[in-house]
């Protein structure tokens, strides 16, 4: 999950996916929505994809890129149980269903 949170902390990978969520793109078209070249869109696609982000898929000389919502899902699962149990700006205490444990992550997941 480590590798989701800095591909998503960068502003042009979170372009991408919303560009992503819309339709399927190759590199091509995905770099017409950017003042950047190429290569440069290329490092951002690598970047999600080795976040699992991303898949792709190559049709005939060209690559399309499609967003991987089941890693987003994780993503904003983990984010969304962070809110069990906190109170809200009203005051009142908020309960987003059952409550797991806190209980650490493996230490091989959290580093880099």
């Amino acid at each position: 999950m480590n590798e989701s949170f800095k591909a998503l902390a960068d502003p042009t990978r979170r372009q991408i996916i919303r560009l992503l969520r819309d339709k399927d793109r190759t590199a091509g078209e995905i770099a017409e929505f950017f003042n950047m070249s190429k290569p440069s869109i290329s490092h951002h696609l690598n970047a999600l994809k080795h976040a699992g982000l991303v898949q792709d898929e190559r049709q005939g000389q060209f690559i399309r890129y499609t967003l991987n919502t089941t890693v987003l899902e994780e993503v904003l699962g983990w984010l969304l149980e962070l809110t069990d149990g906190v109170q809200g700006k009203n005051g009142k205490q908020t309960k987003r269903g059952n409550s797991k444990s806190a209980k650490p992550e493996d230490e091989s997941s959290t580093r880099s």
